[in-house]
């Protein structure tokens, strides 16, 4: 497994190949999940797992954590995606209910004081510089990408909200490279955004079941 922990110099910084293209697999996601593709699923999922090994290599336990999560996530979302499929049919995206927009803020709100506070207390998490913004962009993440598995056109600005601390945070930090990378998905979002709110203008307005089922 030492393929995980090797590396490569680019201009003077240590780069690891898993976490290179790690990043590079999550930029694939938000095209992948423009077209509304299966396959955006399992590329997250293995971008998730490749960041993860970088984690674990470079002692982050904090982000390891995040990327176990969108490794969970990942597998819900190919679950909940496949089920939109199951009549052969094209995946139906939709706006939001005002109910689902709720819950939705709600949970970034109070799942940003809650890891704020994990991340401030428990120090082997190593995430106690700026706990607030990470755990912003931790529970943000979390609910975009939860938002995503249920084909709400609203999961993409939630990624705007996230990119919108992200962006600072990284240059910030002088993580330039992750800057840019934010920067990249920041405009991806944007045109992600534009494609589904097209379509789901087009889709009948629908009613959420407590099953996570919708009908018109």
């Amino acid at each position: 497994m030492n393929w995980l922990n090797s590396s490569f110099t680019l201009f003077g910084e240590h780069v690891l190949w898993t976490d290179l293209v790690g990043n590079a697999l999550s930029l694939a996601v938000v095209y992948l999940a423009m077209k509304k593709t299966l396959w955006t699923w399992p590329v997250q999922i293995a971008g998730a797992l490749l960041l993860l090994a970088a984690s674990l290599h470079a002692h982050v336990p904090g982000n390891a954590l995040k990327q176990g999560l969108f490794v969970f996530l990942g597998a819900y979302g190919w679950f909940m995606w496949t089920r939109g499929r199951r009549d052969g049919g094209p995946l139906v995206i939709r706006k939001a209910t005002a109910r689902e927009r709720v819950v939705l803020l709600a949970a970034l709100a109070l799942g940003t004081v809650l890891v704020a506070q994990i991340f401030i207390h428990l120090t082997w998490l190593k995430v106690a510089w700026s706990p607030w913004a990470n755990a912003y962009i931790f529970v943000g993440s979390a609910a975009a990408t939860f938002a995503q598995s249920r084909a709400l056109v609203d999961f993409w600005i939630i990624w705007v909200l996230v990119d919108l601390v992200g962006v600072p945070l990284a240059l910030k930090s002088g993580l330039w490279v992750s800057g840019a990378v934010y920067g990249i998905f920041f405009v991806m979002v944007m045109a992600g955004f534009r494609n589904w709110l097209k379509e789901a203008r087009r889709t009948p307005p629908v009613q959420a079941r407590a099953d996570g089922t919708v009908t018109a």
